[in-house]
């Protein structure tokens, strides 16, 4: 079966493979990330890409960056499936397509959710570790704990990982299955905290509506989403999304997967199903309730007056729970099917009853394995070839060598202000400006966010006082920047008066370079300024990076035969 689940990541990602980098919306890797104190939570922004950004900085020093995001990109989607197949106790091939032939994957590889979806593909693994635990079996918690880390790398992973484990594991065990989730996503959540703690946390009420579901079809939003769609950013819609499919999907997945569940509590026993089920509930909730009167208003005053309440913006993401559940049920859907066609041939007295029912049996399981391919038929190969790999000019290594090699001090502006990009380059496709994971400083970007019409206020506090010293390299030296990058080919234009007392150290096609002049003078004491601060991040991350390796360590000791830690033993001591 792990070989099988290979052939739909293949089928999926199959373009991404090709030299170059996928960069598309929030999906961007560069050829060598900097740990930078930006990538631990350190920084002036919120967390938002802690702690994925330390780790692919970390991974980066041993593995080119474009290597390690086709890496990412397949063994995502290889994971999904796989883990999909051990979990379900029936049909499992039709359980991996489901799961990871969605319009959930889709969007998410079109917006640049990779992280995200690596906690998707974490969610089977996290719920049969859980299921372990429940039932008290030998290994549950060290496999529990290895299955979420991955899920951890961003907020929402670690949320919907933790809510899948309490589910899994049951009420009994729920205290220390969150105790687990509190200490593993300790890099994010405690940054986060800092930053709320010092006024920076806050978001704009209007990225409730800005990032609200919405309907790809007939039934609006609430049908996209029992469909597995209704992502706010209709650019990453797949082709054929949409018309009466939609409807159609929807109502798949709510009767053959409801019914399927109501199976899986013969296999599975009552309460792990109905913790499942529940879950998938919430995360329905979640990802419609923006588009409901009252619940969006409460959604609205908890991202104006709670710091990190920013993270149930963007609601979509919570229907991974439903996608996890409706999976299994369709699965043991197809699999009782399956019964149900041999009890008929042996009922009617058919001949051959053997041979007719395997065929039987093999139709069904082929043809509930296929369906959702037929259904979404446009996520084949790179989502329609939209994840097409680029090359980063070369203006970009010689600005980074520049950057290195300076003595001069400070932090990089980046111009035009703002945070997209849509590069010539890169076909003019929308992505996250690669310069704060590409040069070897820290780089100060706008994070007012563009939806639509709508103006997002951005939530970095430096980034706006940076912002407004644009063309005053005296107030830019003393907020600590001593750099200024220019990127051409891109929307936005830059005013020959925001550069005026610059010096140009580079001046290439793609990118120009200048140096602030005069004195540079330290960053303003924000999160990074406070030694307390900067430590007690640390040492979370200590923790966390240290109960991964224990749990590895004692799942590695179940695995290899005692004689390997034994022989092990004894060459340490001669």
């Amino acid at each position: 079966m792990a070989a099988a689940c290979v052939v739909p990541a293949l089928v999926i990602v199959g373009p991404a493979l090709a030299p170059g980098f996928v960069l598309r919306y929030d999906m961007v890797f560069t050829p060598r990330q900097p740990l930078l104190p930006e990538s631990v939570g350190l920084g002036s922004a919120l967390p938002r890409a802690v702690p994925a950004d330390a780790v692919v900085a970390l991974a980066t020093t041993v593995v080119p960056g474009d290597l390690l995001q086709k890496a990412v990109l397949l063994l995502t989607v290889w994971a999904a499936a796989y883990g999909m197949a051990r979990l379900a106790p029936g049909a499992p091939l039709v359980a991996a397509t489901f799961y990871t032939w969605s319009a959930y994957v889709a969007e998410r590889l079109l917006i640049g959710h990779w992280s995200v979806l690596v906690a998707y593909a974490c969610l089977p693994w996290v719920f049969a570790a859980g299921l372990k635990v429940r039932r008290g079996e030998p290994g549950g918690w060290p496999a529990l704990v290895l299955a979420c880390a991955p899920a951890a790398l961003v907020p929402t992973g670690g949320v919907l990982a933790a809510g899948v484990a309490v589910a899994a594991a049951g009420m009994r065990r729920a205290p220390l299955t969150l105790a687990l989730a509190v200490g593993l996503n300790a890099p994010w959540w405690l940054p986060g905290l800092l930053h709320g703690a010092a006024g920076n946390g806050a978001s704009d009420p209007a990225a409730v509506d800005a990032f609200a579901a919405r309907g790809e079809g007939p039934g609006g939003a609430v049908v996209s989403v029992l469909g597995l769609g209704g992502i706010w950013n209709a650019d990453a819609v797949p082709a054929g999304r949409g018309g009466l499919l939609v409807p159609l999907v929807a109502l798949l997945l709510v009767a053959a997967g409801g019914y399927g569940l109501w199976r899986l509590t013969a296999t599975w026993g009552r309460a792990p199903v109905v913790a499942l089920a529940g879950l998938a509930a919430a995360g329905v909730v979640l990802a419609v309730a923006a588009t409901v009167p009252g619940p969006d208003a409460v959604l609205r005053w908890l991202v104006a007056e709670v710091p990190g309440a920013g993270l149930l913006r963007d609601g979509q993401k919570w229907v991974a729970w439903w996608a996890l559940a409706a999976s299994l049920g369709c699965a043991m859907t197809a699999q009782t099917l399956i019964s149900r066609s041999w009890t008929l041939l042996h009922r009617f007295r058919c001949t051959s009853v053997q041979d007719r029912g395997g065929w039987l049996a093999s139709a069904i399981l082929v043809g509930a394995a296929l369906l959702p391919v037929a259904l979404l038929p446009g996520l084949a190969w790179g989502v329609g070839g939209q994840l097409e790999p680029v090359r980063y000019p070369r203006d970009w290594y010689t600005v980074r060598a520049e950057l290195a090699r300076d003595p001069h001090r400070g932090d990089v502006l980046v111009l035009p202000f703002q945070p997209f990009r849509q590069f010539g380059w890169n076909d003019r496709r929308t992505q996250l400006d690669p310069a704060p994971r590409f040069l070897t400083r820290s780089a100060v970007v706008d994070d007012t966010l563009v939806v639509g019409d709508e103006a997002l206020r951005g939530e970095d506090q430096r980034a706006a006082q940076v912002g407004a010293a644009i063309g005053d390299p005296g107030r830019l030296a003393r907020l600590g920047i001593g750099w200024v990058l220019v990127e051409y080919g891109t929307p936005g234009t830059v005013e020959p008066a925001e550069l005026a007392g610059l010096t140009r150290v580079h001046d290439g096609r793609w990118l120009a370079l200048y140096r602030v002049p005069g004195p540079i003078s330290e960053p303003p004491a924000g999160v990074t300024g406070h030694a307390a601060a900067r430590a007690t991040v640390l040492a979370a991350d200590a923790a966390a990076a240290l109960a991964v390796l224990v749990a590895f360590g004692a799942w590695l000791r179940r695995r290899l035969p005692a004689s390997t830690f034994m022989s092990v033993a004894g060459s340490g001591t001669t």
